[in-house]
Formats: C-alpha cells, sequence, structure tokens
C-alpha cells in the first residue's frame, strides 16, 4: 500500500482483466501501454456540436476533483478515476495519433479534451498534450483546448503558427473562495483569465466556458454579468454556456456536493431537475430558457458572440437543441473551422467551408455526409469514415477526369 491506496490495481475491459502498478508522481496514476484508441469524432446519439472534430484524451480521469463531472458516470478507465481516484495515462499516445493523421487525406480539429483536462497535473509529467499539440500543428491542423488549468507558453507559441487553432478556458465564478469550493485543485481565477489575457495577446480566438451554469450557486444576475464583463475585458471572443445537468447515477452524490455550498440546493434540485433525458436530469426548461436569455443579451450588449454546449428540450418526443433559439455565431466556438484536405505531407483548408457541418444543406467540401443540415441520422463519425471519404473523393475525381476525356474525344 501506498498513502492508503494499493501499489498494484486490476481493470476488467470486457473480458479481461490486466493487473496495473500505481505510480505516485505527481498523483496516483496507471500507464496503459499499447492502446488501441483511435481518433474519432462525436459520440453517437443527441448531436449539438455543429462542427466536427477529432476528440482527443491522453488521460482518463481528472484531478481537478469537480463534484459535478459527468465524467464520473462514465465506464471503463473513467471509472477508474471515479472508484480509486486513479489516473491513466495512454503511454505514447502522441506517437499513435502521428500515425493516425499520416493514414489520412482528410481531417478535422483536435480537440484536447472533450472529458478530462489537458492541462491537470499528470500532464506536467508527461506532456502529452503538448506534444499531441505540436503533432497537429505540424501537419498545419487546427487543434481546439479546453481547460480549467494553466496553458504552457510552449502550447501557446504552437497554436499561434496555425491560424484556425483555438483555446477554451472554463471559468465558473470570479470569486475565487468559491471557485476553490467548486474546482477545488484548478487553477486560480486569477491564472484562468490570465490564459485569456495570454491568448488574446498572441491574437489565439479565446473563449470563456461558464460550463456549467449551476443552480442557486453561479447563476445570479450580479455574478454572472462580473463573470461576462471581465472575459470581455481579459480578451475573450466569445461565451460557451451549459446549465448543469445531473447524471442519475450521481444524483446524490452531486446534489450533497452543491448542499454544502448553499444548504438550499437539495429542496431546490429535487423539484427544478425535473427533466430526464436519456441517462441525465435537466433543469426544467423555462428556468434554462431564462438562464440563456439573460446571457445572451450579456453578451450582445458586450460585443461578445454566444452559444450554448449540449442543451436540450423535448418536443414531441424528441430531444432538440437549443442553440439554433440562443445562438449567435456560426460554430459552438464562435469559430469557424472548415475541413481540411492533404497535400503533401501537409493539410490545409477546404476553399469555402465554414465548418458548421450540423446546420449545412449542401457540402461544399465535397463529403455528403458532413452536410447534416439535410440528415441528421448519423454524425458520430470514425477514423474508419475519414479513410472512406478519402476514397469515395478519389474515386469520384477519377470519374470526373474520365468523363472529361471521354467528352474532348467526343
Amino acid at each position: 500500500m501506498i498513502y492508503g491506496l494499493p501499489s498494484k490495481i486490476e481493470v476488467k475491459q470486457g473480458s479481461s482483466t490486466d493487473v496495473y502498478d500505481v505510480n505516485m508522481d505527481p498523483v496516483p496514476h496507471i500507464i496503459k501501454r499499447d492502446s488501441k484508441k483511435k481518433l474519432h469524432g462525436w459520440w453517437p446519439g443527441k448531436r449539438e456540436c455543429t462542427a466536427e472534430r477529432l476528440l482527443i484524451n491522453p488521460y482518463n480521469g481528472c484531478t481537478h476533483d469537480c463534484f459535478f463531472c459527468y465524467a464520473h458516470a462514465f465506464r471503463g478507465y473513467f471509472e477508474v478515476y471515479a472508484k480509486n481516484n486513479i489516473v491513466t495515462v495512454f503511454e505514447d499516445f502522441d506517437k499513435k495519433i502521428a500515425k493516425q493523421l499520416d493514414s489520412m487525406d482528410i481531417a478535422s480539429a483536435g480537440y484536447l479534451s472533450p472529458v478530462a483536462d489537458p492541462f491537470q497535473p499528470i500532464n506536467s509529467r508527461y506532456r502529452l498534450s503538448e506534444k499531441i499539440i505540436k503533432v497537429f500543428v505540424e501537419r498545419n491542423l487546427p487543434v481546439g483546448i479546453a481547460t480549467k488549468g494553466e496553458i504552457s507558453n510552449e502550447v501557446l507559441l504552437l497554436m499561434k503558427t496555425q491560424r484556425h487553432s483555438f483555446g477554451q478556458v472554463s471559468i465558473l465564478t470570479t470569486d475565487e473562495g468559491l471557485r476553490k469550493m467548486l474546482v477545488p485543485k484548478g487553477k486560480s481565477t486569477q491564472a484562468l483569465f490570465k490564459n485569456l489575457q495570454r491568448m488574446a495577446s498572441l491574437r489565439i480566438h479565446a473563449v470563456c466556458r461558464i460550463d456549467p451554469i449551476i443552480p442557486l450557486i453561479t447563476d445570479s444576475d450580479n455574478a454572472l454579468r462580473k463573470l461576462v464583463k471581465r472575459a470581455a475585458l481579459a480578451g475573450a471572443n466569445h461565451i460557451v454556456a451549459s446549465c448543469l445537468d445531473i447524471p442519475v447515477k450521481s444524483k446524490n452524490m452531486i446534489i450533497e456536493s452543491a448542499s454544502k455550498i448553499n444548504p438550499q440546493v437539495k429542496n431546490y434540485y429535487n423539484k427544478l431537475f425535473s427533466e430526464r433525458i436519456d441517462g441525465y436530469l435537466h433543469a426544467n426548461c423555462s428556468y434554462r430558457k431564462r438562464l440563456f436569455s439573460r446571457l445572451r443579451n450579456l453578451c450582445d450588449k458586450m460585443g461578445l458572440t454566444f452559444a450554448l454546449c449540449m442543451e436540450y428540450e423535448y418536443q414531441d418526443g424528441i430531444a432538440r437543441g437549443l442553440n439554433s433559439e440562443f445562438m449567435s455565431s456560426t460554430s459552438c466556438e464562435g469559430i469557424d473551422i472548415p475541413i481540411y484536405f492533404r497535400n503533401g505531407d501537409k493539410f490545409f483548408p477546404a476553399v469555402d467551408c465554414r465548418g458548421n457541418c450540423l446546420n449545412c444543406d449542401y457540402a461544399l467540401c465535397g463529403i455528403d455526409d458532413l452536410a447534416m443540415g439535410k440528415n441528421r441520422i448519423k454524425g458520430d463519425w470514425k477514423l474508419e469514415d475519414y479513410h472512406r471519404w478519402a476514397k469515395e473523393l478519389k474515386a469520384e475525381k477519377a470519374k470526373q477526369s474520365s468523363l472529361e476525356r471521354e467528352s474532348r474525344i467526343n
């Protein structure tokens, strides 16, 4: 045993069980070698993210310890952290990503990270986030980051060289005392706003994520006004927001944790979180719409664009996204990022493509699957789909060339 933790841990994945040594520096973690992880797009099911992304989680589990984190309900290596406070590190993931990108002729922007913070303390040892960002930028591919940590100078200088790369900083409150209760091991409020300032000074698209807004804790008019104003002064171009939703599996833990900050939460949440969509409890839609209307008005007055993240309402038994009602930008992150195509050893953006695939009716990129405005059946694209699109476009190009030759002969 090491500091109350076992020196080894068993992890069951499917029908197999693996045994890992538990390392303690700088936080308890295990190393997953020979991972079969692949680049992929958004998860199947409800889709409200406008643009395609290649999702990247170099670490599973996050020591920022946000009590409201939806990943507490995830399985696999995320569950290892939820149960044991042990992070999983995917060894040499940057090299695997490099090989996968080199097998592709079509790519979308990378995204670090959709679940586990790429700049949590474990990254100081393995630096997988910096290595992965370098892999993308060296190939002239954009990459977006989302963090409650401190962005390194190396990352900012890399991102500066790629015009469609962007950074998102999650800031829940301007009150540092409250921040410590919400994100106990994240960076200070001052450091988070400094992230925005540093990006803005390098002309990197800077996004402030108020994600999530927590009812009875961070949702007052005054608190939100202070936060939006300070984000604007720090150089943010855009605000992304969501309201707390609660995984059914984590309901008791989340309500108990929130009630330690505000005792009124317990009774209030049992009434407010009345809408269940899949495995999550959402605040009732009238509350959320009032909240998002206030935020949109604040952003309009301060000259910032605005969008929501994964917010829905039920209509006729179907979960409908709320972004169409509140978003003031073309794409969720406030920056239009086209699909990229290979030319030699680098990638270049598709001409006239805005990258807002979810609302696109005509695929200027040439990939009909991505024009999801006319067809939202799928959207959970995998590495194999990117390979397929390249083959289909190549075949179509050969067909057109053949037809042109025949036309000239005739």
